[in-house]
């Protein structure tokens, strides 16, 4: 039997954790169905090899340090990595894993549609209308919405996601542009779709739907000055990172009507809703907009999935490998 001893900071689905057991690991699941806090985290980093975090955990050099000299890597379980600190890392000698995957790709590609498509039939104004015990039946000028047909699909961020998206979306004869680093021919050839700034694509989409990782460049990428280039008539659908919009921007340019609708997923201020409870403003408090709880990717093929390739990350670094889906430090 292996001596090696794993953390988990939250219960993940089995899949992975079998993986783990299978290999005679010593696998410890914290107890708690929360966010550890850091002082929790930090005492249960000593005398581990692996560690299999959160998105929701903040990893800096401090809860490294905890974990040596035996701590070999630290497994994030989702495909992003901005809550852990990769020069720390680095300087650590310490592997650093995520999860990417087909299954995440197309769960987050599908209820990006999802979303598209409610906001445009205005399906969660129509839902708590029916709550609110206010329908006296059908009448011709009731909750109307917009079709996607022959609208305008603005792809902020074309990796897998992106593309996802425009693969789901080509049957209902909309039009495609797109704003990336680099132009995909590939993808301008099959779609018919133009590359251009963002700020051109801000001003001719009905529909801007965000997928970019979070990072220094991409941190406020929607804000307060942009956000006003976009139509009236347009909506805004983030299932990306929080922090990539400036969400007070947003939640003005709702409340003023200078954009139709936002369906968001991820928050700035995460697990807060709302990062400034002084301004007397709120998100939930807009009919406009349409809000899930970061479960874009909450299927249960795409979770099991991502803890299957947790686990595998942490079998390859405990052997002296590389693990698959090692980050590359900063």
């Amino acid at each position: 039997m292996s001596s090696f001893s794993i953390f988990v900071s939250r219960c993940i689905p089995d899949a992975g954790l079998s993986l783990l057991k299978k290999q005679g690991y010593k696998v410890k699941v914290s107890p708690h169905d929360r966010v550890l806090t850091k002082g929790e985290l930090l005492r249960e980093m000593k005398d581990i090899d692996a560690l299999l975090c959160l998105l929701t955990d903040k990893i800096d050099g401090e809860i490294m340090d905890a974990g040596s000299p035996r701590l070999k890597i630290i497994a994030n379980y989702a495909v992003g990595f901005d809550n852990i600190d990769l020069k720390a890392a680095a300087k650590r000698r310490l592997f650093i894993s995520n999860t990417p995957g087909p299954e995440i790709t197309e769960s987050v590609a599908e209820f990006t549609v999802t979303l598209m498509l409610a906001l445009a039939r205005r399906v969660g104004e129509a839902e708590r209308f029916i709550r609110a015990h206010k329908y006296r039946g059908w009448e011709p000028m009731l909750l109307m919405g917009q079709d996607l047909y022959g609208k305008t699909i603005g792809i902020v961020g074309l990796g897998r996601i992106g593309g996802g998206v425009a693969r789901r979306l080509k049957s209902f004869g909309v039009k495609f542009i797109y704003n990336s680093q680099s132009r995909n021919a590939d993808f301008e050839k099959e779609f018919g779709a133009r590359r251009m700034s963002l700020e051109a694509l801000l001003k001719q989409a009905d529909f801007v739907t965000l997928h970019v990782p979070l990072t220094r460049e991409t941190r406020y990428l929607i804000n307060r000055k942009n956000i006003k280039l976009m139509k009236k008539t347009a909506y805004l659908i983030n299932t990306a990172r929080g922090p990539v919009v400036e969400e007070k921007a947003v939640l003005q340019a709702l409340s003023k009507k200078q954009i139709a609708g936002a369906a968001i997923d991820v928050y700035e201020c995460e697990p807060a809703i709302d990062c400034d409870l002084k301004d007397h403003m709120e998100l939930r408090k807009l009919d406009n907009i349409i809000m899930t709880p970061h479960i874009a990717s909450a299927t249960i093929a795409a979770r099991s999935a991502m803890a299957e390739a947790a686990a595998r990350n942490i079998i390859a670094a405990l052997q002296g490998k590389t693990p698959p889906n090692a980050v590359k430090p900063e």
